[in-house]
């Protein structure tokens, strides 16, 4: 018990920058849309943010709103691309279909209904474009594959081709940058205040996709790391900038690809 006090001691206190809210135009080319769906049952977690929003229940809601508006805040600033709001939607909701790029956070917990089933495949097969992310391990996988094995039947889920046009359509994102994003979890207080990165053991990341029968790209998965986490926590100066630019630039190549295939 001594080592694990002490090995919590030792991870850095990661806050939120100070400062008002951003402000984004309600119609616009793009809004960041995050995706509600149910959980498993066993793993089903109640969050209690319903007075900021949310109905407050379920895996979906991790790093929200932050993470959302950080992002949305960096598409803005780095693209010519019209910036609105960031909004949430059940995977059974038409309005859905009005968006050509989704999130899906925690998706190794996740248990999509029939109905959750038909309309996330649907989606994807008229052109919409998912990105999942923050979910761990073996257990973990094998929930989202079996879950994209009914969305999506006898299509694969293969690690990203260093020469996919998707790792090129704005950054070119190379072998080299298929490394470890952290979750703030995972950051540690070095000496004299530092961060250091703790990478847990077996948790290799992977950045992975499904293709659609004309080789499109429609899910992009990030497996064993934390993009999120890094635009949540965008504004902390404890968080490494290095991993927040690189999570930036994986989520704009994903946009820019889903808005132009």
């Amino acid at each position: 018990m001594a080592l694990v006090a002490a090995a919590w001691a030792q991870r850095a206190w990661v806050e939120h920058g100070e400062g008002p809210r951003p402000v984004f135009a309600s119609a616009a080319e793009f809004n960041f849309i995050r995706t509600e769906y149910t959980d498993l049952p066993q793993f089903h977690r109640r969050w209690g943010f319903a007075s900021r929003g949310a109905n407050g229940e379920g895996w979906w809601v991790v790093d929200w709103p932050d993470a959302d508006e950080h992002f949305s805040m960096g598409v803005r600033r780095l693209t010519r691309i019209d910036v609105g709001d960031p909004r949430h939607l059940r995977l059974t909701d038409p309005r859905l279909f009005d968006y050509p790029w989704i999130y899906a956070t925690q998706t190794g917990w996740w248990g999509l209904s029939d109905a959750e089933t038909k309309a996330l495949r649907e989606y994807l097969l008229r052109g919409g474009f998912l990105v999942v992310d923050d979910f761990w391990g073996e257990e973990q996988w094998e929930i989202f594959r079996e879950t994209m094995a009914r969305v999506l039947p006898g299509h694969e889920i293969p690690d990203i081709d260093e020469s996919d046009s998707a790792m090129h359509v704005l950054y070119d994102i190379r072998e080299k940058d298929r490394t470890f994003i952290p979750g703030t979890r995972h950051l540690w207080r070095g000496p004299g205040g530092s961060t250091v990165v703790h990478q847990p053991e077996g948790a290799d990341p992977a950045w992975r996709a499904m293709y659609d029968d004309k080789g499109r790209m429609v899910v992009a998965v990030n497996f064993n790391t934390d993009v999120g986490d890094a635009w949540e926590y965008a504004d902390s100066p404890q968080y490494p900038e290095a991993m927040t630019s690189l999570a930036y630039r994986y989520g704009v190549n994903y946009l820019i690809y889903a808005m132009t295939h």
